[in-house]
C-alpha cells in the first residue's frame, strides 16, 4: 500500500481532509505484516501503549468526534469510557489486529461520509457552546498523527522496521 499524498494545492477541505487520509494511511500502514502477538505486545512502562490499542483508541475518537460530535449519533463508548477511561485501549487487546484495522477503515468511512455533508464552518452544539467541521478536521490531524508518530517507535521497537 501507498500512501496518498495530500494536494499542495487544494482548497481548505481538501488539504485538511487530504492530510488526515494520509496519516489515516499510515495508521494502517504501520499494522500491516504484524501478529496479532506483535500487536499486542507491551513495549513501553504504562503497558496499555500497544499498536492494537493504539488503533482501538484511533477508532474511538473518529466515532467519538465525527458520528457524536458532529452529527448527534449517541456515543457508544461512553459508559465504558467513564468506568475506566482507558477502555478503549485495554478493549483492542482482545480484538485480532486485522478486525481492528477493518473496524478503524470502516470508522474512517463513516467520519469521511459526516465531514462530506458539512461545510468547515458550519457550527453545531457541543459542550457548552458550539464547534466547527474545521476544528475537528484539525484536531484529527494532530490526533492522528501524533498516534501514527507513537506507532512508528512502536513498529521499530517490535521488528525494527522504519519508514513510511
Amino acid at each position: 500500500m501507498i500512501r496518498t499524498e495530500p494536494p499542495f494545492d487544494g482548497g481548505e477541505r481538501e488539504q485538511l481532509t487530504g492530510f488526515l487520509d494520509f496519516l489515516r494511511e499510515a495508521v494502517v500502514l504501520k499494522c500491516a505484516g504484524l501478529t496479532d502477538e506483535q500487536a499486542r505486545r507491551s513495549l513501553v512502562p504504562s503497558g496499555l501503549t500497544t499498536i492494537a490499542g493504539l488503533v482501538g483508541h484511533l477508532t474511538y475518537v473518529e466515532h467519538y468526534w465525527f458520528e457524536a460530535v458532529l452529527d448527534g449519533r449517541p456515543n457508544r463508548w461512553a459508559e465504558k469510557l467513564d468506568a475506566d477511561r482507558d477502555a478503549d485501549f485495554r478493549e483492542a487487546l482482545t480484538v485480532p489486529l486485522a478486525g481492528l484495522v477493518a473496524g478503524y477503515r470502516a470508522q474512517c468511512e463513516t467520519s469521511r461520509a459526516i465531514a462530506a455533508k458539512l461545510e468547515p464552518d458550519t457550527l453545531v452544539s457541543f459542550r457548552d457552546g458550539a464547534i466547527n467541521l474545521r476544528y475537528v478536521l484539525i484536531h484529527m490531524v494532530e490526533e492522528t498523527g501524533r498516534h501514527a508518530g507513537h506507532l512508528d517507535l512502536l513498529r521499530e521497537l517490535t521488528d525494527g522496521r522504519t519508514g513510511e
